[in-house]
């Protein structure tokens, strides 16, 4: 071939980048999107740490005195700690109710020979103490741990689950279209928060019952947008296509149209989680979410109500400024992905 003719690399045709790559080229153009993602992978980086042990692994300690203040306000006065330290009021004779009761300071003093480690007890945490003296910081960081965990792990069950039938009642309709109609109908027809109620009260307390419970009453939202995603979809030309060189079903599903309706469920899944997270604090306030030995930004929540009568703040200050600040980051987020993913800015 002479010369003349070989190819100039100017007329030969530039390849588009992907869609993925546009859509994080667009992302990282917005810096509001950048800053959340940052706070939300440091966030996640802390509960694998979390999960991990090597943070907050001892937060159901009692580290310092019940109630211990900020160490930024500093140590309480001295009178107050001495009303809590004093005794309640003169012994009382116990011997005419309980046969046992001579002996008990017998007990008590053998089991003084044996006490060898006196515990120390700082007057001020971090972030202050509860009424037991855990570190509130700790407990906040294992909070974060359960509250994302869950709303992570109930927003994928959901997903799923709409995703799954979604494809199947929009891309089949007919019969299995009109079935899933009227589940979703049932399930929707029920306001979102009495149906995790009612879950709630059914399937008890737990990490896992909860996830189950967010996942079973999360789903319709998704299933409506993929189903209309995959009624648009099923007619089009590459389908067509697909079905003409013999691709299956599932094949056409999940191979052929689920890629081209990716960027609504992953902005689906982005909503749930904050939704879940949401949702989780509520049921943990009210006592029907992660059990007693676990904690959660719901449960400190539930125990700094009662610890505001006694003017003790910092347990609610810690668990609202770990969840709204997760919580803003991520909604943020998602508005930036939503941004960045949108069909109509390609």
């Amino acid at each position: 071939m002479s010369a003349a003719a070989a190819p100039y690399p100017e007329a030969m045709p530039s390849r588009s980048a992907g869609v993925w790559l546009a859509a994080w080229k667009r992302l990282a153009r917005d810096r509001v999107g950048m800053v959340s993602l940052a706070i939300v992978a440091a966030f996640i980086a802390l509960i694998l740490f979390a999960a991990a042990g090597l943070v907050a692994r001892d937060w159901q300690r009692e580290v310092g005195v019940p109630y211990a203040p900020p160490t930024f306000v500093g140590p309480a006065p001295a009178e107050v700690a001495a009303i809590i330290e004093a005794p309640k009021g003169p012994p009382v004779d116990l011997s005419d109710v309980d046969p046992l009761a001579p002996r008990y300071k017998e007990w008590a003093e053998r089991a003084a020979k044996f006490q060898s480690v006196e515990i120390v007890k700082s007057d001020t945490l971090p972030f202050g103490g509860d009424r037991l003296g855990r570190d509130v910081l700790a407990k906040a960081v294992k909070g974060a741990e359960i509250s994302i965990f869950v709303g992570l792990a109930a927003a994928v069950l959901a997903t799923f689950i709409g995703t799954l039938l979604g494809a199947l009642g929009g891309y089949f309709g007919g019969r299995i279209g009109d079935f899933l109609e009227w589940v979703y109908n049932v399930f929707t027809s029920i306001p979102s928060i009495l149906l995790i109620f009612a879950f709630a009260a059914v399937f008890g307390r737990g990490i896992d019952t909860v996830i189950l419970i967010l996942g079973l009453a999360g789903w319709t939202g998704i299933y409506r947008l993929v189903r209309a995603e995959y009624i648009k979809h099923r007619n089009r030309e590459y389908v067509r296509a697909a079905e003409a060189i013999g691709a299956s079903h599932l094949s056409r599903m999940f191979v052929h149209i689920l890629p081209n309706v990716s960027h609504v469920i992953l902005v689906q899944l982005s909503l749930h989680v904050v939704f879940f997270i949401k949702a989780e604090v509520i049921l943990s306030f009210l006592g029907l979410g992660v059990p007693v030995d676990q904690v959660s930004w719901g449960t400190m929540l539930a125990e700094a109500n009662v610890e505001l009568v006694l003017g003790k703040w910092w347990q609610l200050a810690a668990a609202t400024a770990f969840m709204a600040t997760f919580v803003t980051a991520f909604s943020l987020l998602t508005d930036a992905l939503r941004d960045a993913l949108d069909p109509k800015l390609r």
